[in-house]
């Protein structure tokens, strides 16, 4: 019997070995499993999958792309309400316990992000954004969101994300040929957009600390001996 050696954080692995039913579970687990799918790929997972879906005159699609959009589709719909209902059964415990930073600081920016923006707005631009999207849908189980709003605006963020992501990956694939050959240099790049906006809002929080700590200097120049 071959036994098949699988990298669940590898989304060449997961493509080859398990196809668009892979995306269905990664995407699944990423988009709500705290802790497990905080460390699964998501953004770097689907472009490939629709990369994959492109075929051309010399080969095949080696996927085909209305399983790879439904599989997107279903895990990114069914991760976002588990991950829901984690939070609202304990998703606060479970992060206290947990020792990883990272885990922690995406779960304060997930909840900055839902105080900033509203529920709506919030839950569909956090699925955008790595490491946030996976800690975001807890958050909002666990502060309270009602259940229906939150299903609502996280099946439009997961169906825009997901489906964008795939068609993204696959019209590249379409237009450009050979492009299969270059999908670890695609796929870093895809990390480093996706990463932005983490970038712009790291800066924006430093420039309000900064802004918040200059004023504080001022007021206590300013007061009376």
């Amino acid at each position: 019997m071959e036994v098949i050696a699988v990298d669940p954080t590898d989304s060449a692995s997961v493509l080859a070995a398990f196809g668009a039913l892979g995306v269905l579970v990664v995407i699944f687990a990423e988009s709500g499993l705290l802790v497990v799918g905080f460390f699964l790929p998501g953004d770097t997972l689907l472009f490939p999958a629709g990369v994959l879906c492109a075929g051309s005159a010399q080969q095949v699609p080696r996927l085909q792309l209305w399983q790879v959009l439904l599989c997107a589709a279903v895990g990114a719909v069914a991760g976002g309400q588990v991950g829901f209902l984690i939070g609202r059964h304990g998703g606060r415990a479970l992060l206290a316990r947990s020792s990883s930073r990272r885990l922690r600081q995406a779960a304060a920016r997930a909840e900055r992000l839902l105080a900033r923006y509203g529920h709506g707005k919030a839950l569909v631009i956090g699925r955008f954004v790595p490491m946030l999207r996976t800690v975001l849908h807890p958050a909002a189980g666990a502060l309270g969101v009602p259940t229906r709003t939150f299903t609502v605006w996280q099946v439009v963020g997961g169906l825009l994300w997901s489906q964008s992501l795939v068609l993204a990956g696959y019209t590249l694939g379409s237009s450009v040929p050979h492009v299969e050959d270059y999908l670890l240099p695609l796929v870093a790049l895809v990390v480093v957009l996706s990463l932005l906006p983490l970038l712009a809002e790291a800066r924006r929080t430093h420039g309000t600390r900064r802004a918040r700590d200059r004023s504080r200097r001022d007021r206590s120049r300013s007061a009376p001996p």
